[in-house]
């Protein structure tokens, strides 16, 4: 058996280093349900998770965010999330309790605490306290200029469109197979 070593057996960080993610601009997010699993089939979790998405901005460590664009697809999601100037307070630059090196407002607090309402609403449904709802972590690129951004937001809006030939829709998989005796 190997002993851990933390110079290979670690996470690497995909984050840009010395960015702060409380930064003013548009940030396109996108996290994956545990095991890619279609959760968001169910209408009442898929419910959860956009009425959620709907209220980061009235929480008060996301009061400077606007949700730009989002679509929560059956495994998966994608928001770009546009950051205002962000209030910087005394005690808003104190690391956020269960988010490790997060500061209150930045991209990684407001990610974590979504995922965290959707789990705990979802887990109460279906009475399963501790399941798992999503993949560790989430992908996020910082969006560079106004053409990235109307890009994005047409990836966005095309999502749904675009099921039919997702590698993991099962049932369009299926549906594409041929069955021989």
């Amino acid at each position: 058996m190997n002993k851990f070593d933390p110079h290979k057996h670690h996470r690497r960080s995909i984050r840009l280093s010395g960015w702060d993610y409380r930064s003013p601009g548009y940030y396109f997010v996108t996290f994956c349900t545990h095991e890619r699993q279609n959760l968001f089939e169910n209408l009442d979790f898929r419910d959860i998770a956009v009425h959620a998405l709907a209220r980061i901005p009235e929480q008060q460590h996301a009061r400077h965010i606007v949700v730009d664009e989002s679509v929560v697809m059956p495994n998966h999601g994608h928001v770009v999330f546009d950051f205002r100037a962000f209030p910087i307070q005394a005690d808003m630059t104190k690391s956020m309790g269960n988010f490790e090196n997060a500061l209150a407002g930045s991209l990684g607090v407001v990610v974590g605490r979504y995922k965290t309402a959707v789990t705990t609403r979802i887990n109460n449904l279906r009475q399963s306290p501790g399941a798992k709802v999503w993949q560790r972590g989430y992908y996020e690129r910082i969006i560079r200029n106004e053409r990235e951004l109307e890009a994005t937001r047409q990836y966005i809006i095309n999502n749904p469109a675009r099921w039919a030939e997702d590698k993991d829709n099962l049932d369009a998989l299926l549906a594409k197979m041929t069955y021989h005796r």
